[in-house]
């Protein structure tokens, strides 16, 4: 694990924990949900800007660019289409599915870990494994 995976774990989860309490306690969306919304995004904006430094000096992702980069655009549209979802229907039930941006962003991250260092499971590695 990486200090980016890390911090993005604590904010997602703490933004999915603050949503999840709001829906319990039967709130509306409200500042501090959708500020805890806010911070996934800024964390997902930041780690992106970061992630172009660390390839401009010279850092290699191990696996395809094209799924990191994907996986860091859905991850940066969730929290907007979540915010969308609160406005549209200003009920406590936003907060639930508001809820869900955040772990699901940390669920994102993982991968995305998986993909910059090359960890995981691979096809090549599978079909190696089903071959022997």
């Amino acid at each position: 694990m990486d200090g980016w995976f890390i911090a993005g774990m604590i904010v997602g989860l703490a933004s999915t924990i603050i949503c999840v309490l709001a829906a319990v306690m039967k709130k509306k969306p409200n500042d501090v949900t959708l500020l805890a919304l806010a911070a996934v995004e800024l964390f997902i904006v930041v780690y992106a800007v970061a992630s172009i430094i660390r390839l401009a000096t010279g850092e290699h992702l191990v696996g395809e660019a094209w799924e990191f980069w994907g996986y860091m655009l859905t991850a940066a549209a969730l929290p907007v289409a979540g915010f969308y979802w609160a406005m549209m229907e200003r009920t406590y039930w936003s907060n639930y599915v508001m809820s869900a941006v955040g772990v699901t962003v940390v669920v994102m991250l993982a991968r995305m870990a998986q993909i910059w260092y090359g960890t995981g499971l691979s096809v090549q590695g599978l079909q190696q494994g089903i071959g022997s």
